[in-house]
């Protein structure tokens, strides 16, 4: 059985480099078809994975198809963080996270769909295989964080003033599973992301997928609310005396960074409705 199950790997594989060397463009038209089982292949047989490095595809936002070494090429001179990790960054729902992508494009990043039931272990898979490289999801971090690099922007508040929109956000918020953290980030970025840990959502979605109470699974979401220092909202909420009105713009940007990862609804979306009425 086991020599029966290594030719029918080897004759679909042959068969998919054949088709890949032949006609690139006819793979291509049918990889929508056939990528998850070459995937799913890729994941399940190490020797599979040795005859299909050379013709799985990914696929960017733009809908442009790269082999694994085309991509490392493309995206190499600009997506290597301080410490020569390379970084591919990805959506696994491009309409949901289009801010995100947004972003990480404004920097000149480029983002993958990873977007079928299995992509969650091939991209485990790919970390494994593929020397110095990982893979973060979009909006795991902000846009200047996704990629550690030495040119981060200055600070703009002081130690005080920092310390004051902390505890105005904090105040604000006065949710235990959102932690605020305060960053020095690109004024063009949003005032308020809010963001979950990479790993622990990676996490929490093998555990949803294999349909048991994990432990990661039963860990309760626990979110970073990264408020943009040099925003100028954020220079508008502490320049402001009334500290009910504070209270409301951060509560404000807060609850768009919620809308914007689809975390905002019920009670909480009806007072967001109800008081961006009141503040046109």
């Amino acid at each position: 059985m086991k020599k029966i199950n290594s030719y029918i790997t080897k004759k679909v594989a042959d068969k998919l480099a054949g088709l890949f060397k032949n006609d690139r463009k006819a793979f291509e038209d049918k990889w929508s078809d056939i990528g998850i089982f070459v995937k799913y292949g890729i994941i399940t047989n190490d020797k599979f994975y040795d005859k299909a490095k050379d013709f799985v595809l990914l696929t960017n936002t733009a809908k442009e198809n790269f082999t694994l070494n085309e991509y490392k090429d493309k995206v190499a001179p600009i997506q290597t963080d301080k410490d020569g990790q390379l970084v591919y960054l990805y959506t696994n729902d491009p309409s949901k996270q289009d801010a995100f992508i947004q972003s990480a494009n404004k920097k000149g990043y480029d983002v993958l769909v990873m977007d079928t039931p299995i992509d969650n272990h091939f991209i485990s898979h790919l970390e494994q295989k593929l020397e110095k490289t990982s893979l973060k999801r979009v909006d795991a971090d902000v846009a200047d964080k996704l990629i550690k690099k030495d040119d981060a922007p200055d600070h703009v508040l002081t130690e005080e003033q920092a310390a004051s929109v902390k505890a105005i956000f904090d105040k604000a918020i006065n949710k235990p599973a959102y932690k605020v953290e305060l960053e020095s980030l690109n004024p063009d970025e949003l005032p308020v992301t809010v963001t979950m840990d990479e790993f622990m959502r990676r996490m929490k979605d093998m555990a949803a997928m294999s349909g048991g109470m994990s432990f990661y699974g039963s860990m309760p979401d626990n979110y970073k609310v990264v408020v943009n220092g040099n925003h100028k909202l954020v220079s508008r909420i502490l320049q402001e005396e009334n500290e009910e009105v504070q209270s409301q713009l951060a509560k404000q940007a807060f609850d768009l960074a919620l809308l914007s990862q689809g975390l905002l609804n019920g009670a909480e979306l009806t007072e967001f409705v109800n008081r961006s009425v009141n503040l046109i």
